[in-house]
C-alpha cells in the first residue's frame, strides 16, 4: 500500500526521493521494495522499547516544564541549567529539543555568514577586564529620521554590561566620558585592557584616543564594514532588541529610552544565563560566584546518572568553567591552552 501512495506522487511529477522521505524512507529503499513484488510497508522496528527511553511521565514532565511560566519564554538551553541550579534533572538538553520538535514547539534558526578576509589581532581573556568590546546602536525616536544612540561596553569573558549610557548624538567627547567613568567604577588598573571597536568617530576620535592612551589602554579595531569583527557587542545589541519587552514603537524620550536600557542591562547582567559561558550570568562570573554554581550542577547530573545509569552513555554533561574566550581567534591555538581545557573537560 506504502509503495502504492508513493507510485500516486510520482505520476503526479512529484520526485521519488522527496515522495519517500515524507514517509521516511529512502529512494533506493521504495526500488528494492517493488522489484521484491511487495507494496506494503517491510519496516518491523524494534521488538522491545530501548531500556533508557523517557517514560510517558517523564516526556510530559518535560513539556510541562518547557511551558510553564517560568520557562516558556527561554530555550531548553537555558531551561536544563536552571531546573539544575533548583536541584532538579527531567532529561537532558537534547531530549527537551526533541520532544518540543515532535510536538512542533521548536523554530528556525538560520547561520550566520561567515567572514572572507583576514580578521584583526587575536586577543584572548582568562579573566574580567582584560579585554572589552563596545559599540552604539540606534533607538528609534517619535520624530522621522532621528534617532537616540545607545552607547554599550561588554567584558568578553564575563560576557557583563560594564556600561551603558544613552545619547542624543554620535561623540568622541561621549565615549571618552563614559569609558573613563566604566574604568573608575570597575577598578581597571592602568596597561591590563584592551579595547575593541568599529571604526566609527566616537571610537577613533582624538579625544577617545586621548584617553585610551592616558589610561594605559590598547585599542583595537575592527576591519572597516565587517561586523563580524566585533561579535559581542553586535550579538549583545541583537539579543537586546529581539527582547519581547524591546519596544516595537519609538521611544518618547531620552529619560524613557535610558530607564528602558537600565532595566535591561540588570536583567542581562543579573538574570540571563548565558549559553558561551556555561549558562552562568554575567555577574556571576565576573564576581567569581561561578565555581560553586557550575560545581552544584555537576552533583546534580551525578546523582541522575546514578539513578539511571543507562541514559549515560559516558560522560555527563561538562560542567567546568570557561577559562578562555577569545576575540577574532586565529585558525590554531595555543596547544598548552587547549590541553588545559581538555583537561579540565575529562
Amino acid at each position: 500500500m506504502i509503495v502504492e501512495f508513493i507510485d500516486e506522487a510520482v505520476r503526479s511529477r512529484a520526485r521519488l526521493s522527496a515522495a519517500a522521505e515524507l514517509v521516511g524512507l529512502s529512494a533506493r529503499t521504495v526500488i528494492r521494495w517493488k522489484k521484491q513484488g511487495g507494496g506494503k510497508d517491510r519496516r518491523k522496528g524494534p521488538k522491545n522499547a530501548p531500556t533508557k527511553k523517557l517514560s510517558e511521565t517523564e516526556r510530559q514532565q518535560v513539556l510541562d516544564a518547557a511551558n510553564s511560566p517560568q520557562f516558556r519564554d527561554v530555550s531548553p538551553k537555558q531551561i536544563v541549567p536552571k531546573l539544575a541550579d533548583q536541584g532538579v534533572y527531567i532529561a537532558s538538553e537534547s531530549s527537551f529539543y526533541r520532544i518540543l520538535r515532535e510536538h512542533h514547539m521548536m523554530t528556525h534558526r538560520q547561520n550566520v555568514k561567515p567572514p572572507t578576509s583576514k580578521p584583526p589581532k587575536e586577543q584572548v581573556a582568562t579573566g574580567p577586564c582584560q579585554v572589552w568590546t563596545w559599540d552604539i546602536t540606534f533607538l528609534k525616536t517619535n520624530v522621522r529620521g532621528t534617532f537616540f544612540y545607545l552607547y554599550m561596553f561588554v567584558d568578553i569573558w564575563s560576557r557583563k554590561i560594564v556600561a551603558a549610557k544613552v545619547f542624543e548624538k554620535e561623540s568622541m567627547d561621549y565615549s571618552a566620558r563614559l569609558f573613563t567613568t566604566a574604568c573608575m567604577v570597575h577598578g581597571v588598573d592602568a596597561n591590563t585592557l584592551v579595547l575593541h571597536s568599529d571604526n566609527g568617530g566616537p571610537m577613533k576620535g582624538s579625544t577617545m584616543l586621548a584617553t585610551l592612551q592616558k589610561l594605559g589602554v590598547v585599542p583595537s579595531f575592527s576591519r572597516p564594514k565587517v561586523s563580524d569583527d566585533n561579535p559581542f557587542s553586535e550579538a549583545l545589541f541583537r539579543t537586546m532588541k529581539y527582547r519581547p519587552e524591546y519596544p516595537s514603537g519609538a521611544f518618547k524620550s531620552i529619560e524613557d529610552a535610558q530607564a528602558w536600557v537600565d532595566e535591561f542591562v540588570l536583567w542581562y547582567n543579573t538574570q540571563h544565563l548565558h549559553s558561551a559561558i556555561r549558562f552562568i550570568t554575567p555577574d556571576d562570573r565576573h564576581y567569581g560566584r561561578q565555581e560553586d554554581i557550575l560545581s552544584h550542577r555537576h552533583e546534580v547530573y551525578q546523582k541522575a546518572k546514578k539513578k539511571n545509569p543507562a541514559r549515560w552513555s559516558g560522560q555527563t554533561r561538562n560542567w567546568q568553567p570557561v577559562r578562555y574566550v577569545w576575540l577574532n581567534p586565529e585558525n590554531s591555538k595555543d596547544d598548552v591552552i587547549l590541553d588545559d581545557q581538555l583537561k579540565e573537560a575529562a
